[in-house]
């Protein structure tokens, strides 16, 4: 809505006031620096104040009606400045507010000096560390307790003490149980809200748990289940080599008999690496087996040549240091490619190039295509092992291709090396 001069004016859902601005713009008070509230609290104090003073509305007793409204209101007027310390150095104001305050009892006690005085104690006591609040507490009680002695002393009037005991009790003591009782309430909520959060904590660390616990299961099952025919595989392979030998058989067969052989041991090692990661923790974890990276890729390529593909390689790494997460990603990408090529393009011939270039880790796997479409397989057809490779190449930013080109297959990978630099 607007007010009287064409300003907007915006509140919150409960009325609360938010915020006065011409362009719309939404700011409530808590969000103004403490300072400026300060000030603007002093200010707003001092007109007030001010006003008492001038509607002759500001003694406690008839002792000083005389003192000049300058002298009132430059004595008040210096505590009005204290308050813009009450957040940031709240004893300190407290202290130094004594001396307009005796200043002032000197003179004639005045309602606006004790008003703004019992600010300044309610600060020390909000504000200030939990120690010095309690310290701040005692000290005024005591204190107190001495005024109304000392008024009863010394006058020996029971009006006298009974304002005493207005002066303090308006002015003292009410600002220490309203500070103390506010602040009671701050920390009992940062409490609740650390034990929120703790409770929250907890929560989260038993999910991941549950899920480490879920997954690492998992993994032993399947590592029980393909690891009995990866053994199976390679126990009969190796017997197939035995009769192989004494019936003395095509070399080319043995050749990829004992291809078969060496890479399901190499895939059961692999397995048990994997499972020995798992179950490890901190110091047992280094000790199992890194993961595969092109230093490996001449005993792929090698693998891939005795079961009777021709692939031809071409890397032009010279020596650069490659991020882990960047070698072993292009490592398993040429694996899963070269396997792709093996599996729908039997026979064909496969060119893989890796080299670095402007930045990246380019990776190419090149073959021509079959003459006929490869059948689908058990486990969903051809297109698994391109969904896993181009996981692994968004998992690190980098970009991915797979498809036909001038009659061959190709599968090209971006590997960014600056994003991974840190692995």
């Amino acid at each position: 809505m607007s007010d009287s001069l064409g300003r907007v004016v915006i509140t919150s859902a409960d009325g609360a006031w938010s915020g006065l601005c011409c362009d719309g713009g939404v700011r409530r008070w808590s969000e103004v620096p403490s300072t400026a509230r300060d000030a603007a609290g002093a200010l707003v104090s001092f007109v007030a104040g001010t006003g008492l003073y001038v509607a002759n509305l500001y003694a406690l007793i008839d002792k000083g009606t005389d003192v000049p409204m300058s002298t009132r209101l430059l004595v008040f007027g210096s505590v009005c400045l204290l308050t813009m310390l009450r957040r940031r150095m709240p004893v300190t104001a407290m202290i130094v507010g004594l001396v307009p305050l005796l200043i002032d009892i000197r003179l004639g006690p005045t309602v606006p000096v004790w008003i703004l005085y019992g600010d300044l104690i309610y600060a020390a006591v909000l504000y200030s560390s939990r120690r010095t609040s309690r310290i701040t507490m005692a000290v005024w009680s005591v204190f107190s307790g001495l005024i109304v002695i000392l008024t009863l002393v010394r006058t020996g009037d029971l009006r006298a003490v009974s304002l005493a005991l207005i002066v303090v009790f308006a002015f003292i003591a009410t600002p220490l149980w309203w500070a103390n009782s506010v602040r009671t309430h701050k920390e009992i909520a940062g409490a609740e809200r650390a034990r929120a959060q703790a409770l929250t904590l907890v929560a989260e660390l038993d999910r991941r748990a549950a899920i480490a616990d879920e997954r690492t299961t998992m993994a032993r099952d399947l590592h029980d289940v393909i690891a009995g025919h990866l053994s199976a595989i390679a126990i009969q392979s190796e017997a197939a080599l035995g009769v192989l030998a004494r019936k003395n058989a095509d070399p080319a067969v043995i050749g990829i008999m004992g291809s078969i052989r060496t890479n399901s041991v190499s895939a059961l090692q692999e397995m048990r690496t994997m499972i020995g990661l798992l179950r490890s923790d901190g110091a047992a974890a280094d000790e199992v087996a890194a993961p595969r990276r092109l230093a490996q890729l001449p005993i792929l390529v090698d693998a891939a040549r005795a079961a009777g593909i021709a692939v031809r390689v071409r890397e032009n790494l010279g020596g650069t240091e490659l991020p882990s997460a960047v070698d072993q990603a292009a490592y398993r990408i040429v694996q899963e490619a070269l396997t792709n090529a093996m599996k729908h393009a039997p026979g064909q011939r496969v060119e893989i190039e890796v080299g670095p270039r402007d930045g990246e880790l380019r990776v190419l796997v090149r073959n021509p295509m079959a003459a006929v479409a490869p059948a689908p397989t058990a486990n969903g057809g051809p297109h698994r092992g391109l969904i896993n490779m181009r996981e692994r190449t968004a998992a690190l930013g980098g970009n991915f291709s797979a498809g036909p080109d001038s009659g061959c297959w190709e599968v090209r990978a971006e590997l960014p090396l600056a994003t991974a630099g840190a692995s």
